[in-house]
């Protein structure tokens, strides 16, 4: 049996989220289609997460097993002509049989995207959140500081998350400006339902005066809810990479970027 990586390209408006689901039309379920006309059989994919409902991915990974024998272009190109023009296969790999795209990712890195400005932006509407009032950047970046290190992030989690602990690992929050747009770039091992939007919602708080510095502590240590809670918007969210030993990969690969590195999660 092979192990073959995809590493998708999403825009997510469309579906109800990765995950296969009753209620709609999922990108794992155009995924799995198309694959079972390449492979002609039924194929299930393992994903390296999941993004809910309206969110984007630049990078999720998907692994598969298949026992058929195709050149990795098959998966690419020949996938590609089967999906739809808002998901894209963009890179195919083989990887090692102990490889599993959840529990091999060593870290994620998610980008949330905001357009700064009083009056709305057609072109920016479909992937950043438009934010109208005026934030203090300057209290957002030390309130993001805050979130950085291993911390208990149980007052960042939506309802229903079944994670089995809420311990995560945050490695960086970085902020970029382009045009009117902010760009909120948070690194870490992992991340919770809905946590990264979360987090953007309270340092938005923080930016707008909604909240002070001490809340973000107060979350941290308490876990518990200080003050409502602001969930940013989920077409603002990109998944843009999954990091994994490179050991895991075998030479080949077909593509036009890199699977290193590459990726998605639930948040």
């Amino acid at each position: 049996m092979s192990v073959i990586v995809l590493s998708l390209e999403y825009d997510g408006g469309a579906y109800v989220g990765w995950q296969r689901q009753k209620n709609g039309v999922s990108v794992q379920q155009r995924v799995e289609e198309a694959l079972a006309e390449i492979c002609a059989e039924p194929v299930v994919v393992y994903s390296s997460g999941r993004t809910d409902s309206g969110v984007h991915a630049r990078g999720m990974v998907a692994h598969f097993k298949t026992a058929r024998t195709l050149p990795l272009t098959a998966y690419l190109h020949g996938v590609n002509r089967r999906l739809p023009r808002d998901i894209a296969v963009r890179d195919v790999r083989l990887a090692r049989d102990e490889f599993h795209a959840r529990y091999s990712a060593q870290g994620k890195w998610y980008r949330y995207s905001m357009y700064l400005a009083p009056v709305r932006s057609p072109l920016h509407k479909r992937f950043s959140w438009h934010f109208r009032k005026p934030l203090d950047l300057s209290l957002m970046h030390l309130a993001a500081q805050l979130f950085v290190g291993v911390h208990d992030f149980s007052a960042f989690r939506a309802a229903g998350c079944n994670a089995k602990t809420t311990i995560r690992r945050i490695d960086s929050i970085e902020f970029h400006e382009d045009e009117g747009q902010l760009h909120i770039d948070v690194r870490g091992s992992g991340f919770l339902r809905h946590m990264v939007r979360m987090l953007v919602g309270t340092l938005v708080q923080v930016g707008g005066g909604k909240r002070v510095l001490d809340d973000v502590s107060r979350l941290l240590v308490q876990g518990g809810a200080v003050g409502s809670r602001l969930t940013a918007p989920a077409h603002g969210l990109c998944l843009r990479q999954v990091e994994y030993p490179p050991a895991l990969f075998e030479m080949e690969e077909s593509g036009e970027d890199a699977l290193l590195p590459c990726g998605a999660d639930d948040s």
